[in-house]
């Protein structure tokens, strides 16, 4: 059994390490990693891995020093062996799982549609993470929107959590949403929304010179800006900004351009991870961090799980249908295939139309 690590220090560094195949005990179940999608928002995994607790979801083996780690990823697995009598041998599950062969769980809360994963070491983590859907309970399951699915949907739901945080905040009088990280796949879903909303302001889309006609050409934005043409951003008007990158040394130089005009920094991702760094951004008090579980269970409070899955799937359903028509999805068979894509995710060159979908 095979899992890809990578080094929680220099997360640009990576191994592929052959595990031991765990002996379950009673009550636990053996999943195969069927597929499973990665982006650049791994990649925040790893960045953030340490500060909101990623590394701690998948033990890596082989590491008797806290060294390595293993990236969360989103996908599907069959569960390959089982000592739960609730959870058959076949079932398939979609959630988080490490990038590996293999993983077991500790199924508890189960339903007809999800169960959660009750291994002790993830007690204290987000429930949204530790959620398995099971999808031959759903309705209307496709097995042909699998791949869409695993890549977009930990984006887009952050989109949708994007949207609805915003405009329950009236979008804080803006008068322009500016989206740093335009071509990520977060960026668009949350274009998107925007673009779809009646009462959203207009959204520029700030990218890489190599982006920007992919970006323009999406339709969602207003007006796009590349990094290096930021100056012509119209700083008299009142704006949000949500910045994706992680960028600080951009988004300070931004902040104080915009001086009064600015309304609000939401801080979502690290896309630039290896630009991020320094306090300043953070102490801004018009700042503040978005973390998306956190969203999420505030709505299932609020609507309770079948609203908010309605809500967030409707989301996820227009979005694919957009998507659909630029998204190339990229088969990668195995993980030393991964392993040879790795730098370019790290280094943010895989186009932005391109979703690899892995089989481990």
């Amino acid at each position: 059994m095979q899992q890809f690590q990578v080094r929680r220090d220099d997360f640009a560094t990576h191994r592929i390490v052959d595990a031991p195949q765990a002996t379950l005990e009673d009550g636990q179940v053996r999943v195969a990693v069927e597929r499973f999608a990665y982006t650049a928002n791994n990649v925040t995994y790893a960045a953030a891995g340490d500060t909101l607790g990623y590394w701690q979801f998948f033990p890596p083996a082989d590491d008797t020093d806290d060294t390595w780690g293993m990236t969360p990823v989103w996908g599907f697995a069959t569960v390959s062996e089982s000592r739960h009598a609730d959870v058959p041998v076949g079932e398939r599950l979609f959630g988080y799982w490490p990038p590996a062969h293999q993983w077991v769980l500790q199924p508890e809360r189960i339903s007809a549609q999800r169960l959660f994963d009750g291994a002790p070491h993830r007690a204290k983590l987000p429930p949204t993470y530790n959620a398995y859907s099971r999808v031959a309970a759903e309705p209307g399951y496709d097995v042909a929107m699998d791949a869409y699915r695993m890549l977009l949907w930990p984006l887009y739901v952050t989109s949708f959590c994007l949207c609805d945080a915003l405009e329950s905040a009236d979008y804080y009088s803006a008068e322009q949403v500016v989206i740093l990280s335009a071509s990520s796949k977060t960026s668009i879903g949350l274009a998107q929304g925007l673009a779809a909303a009646d009462t959203a302001p207009a959204v520029v889309g700030v990218t890489s010179q190599r982006n920007t006609q992919f970006v323009d050409e999406l339709g969602v934005y207003a007006s796009v800006l590349s990094y290096d043409a930021v100056d012509q951003l119209d700083t008299s008007k009142a704006t949000v900004i949500v910045d994706m990158s992680g960028n600080s040394a951009l988004l300070s130089s931004l902040i104080e351009r915009l001086g009064d005009a600015l309304k609000q920094c939401v801080l979502v991702g690290m896309t630039h991870w290896e630009a991020a760094g320094g306090q300043g951004v953070a102490a801004d008090p018009r700042s503040n961090f978005f973390f998306a579980p956190s969203h999420i269970q505030k709505r299932i409070a609020d609507w309770g799980a079948d609203g908010f899955a309605s809500k967030s799937q409707a989301f996820l359903a227009a979005g694919v249908k957009q998507s659909a028509a630029w998204l190339e999805l990229t088969a990668v068979d195995g993980l030393a295939a991964l392993a040879a894509k790795y730098p370019a995710i790290c280094n943010g060159t895989v186009p932005p139309q391109q979703g690899l979908i892995v089989k481990p």
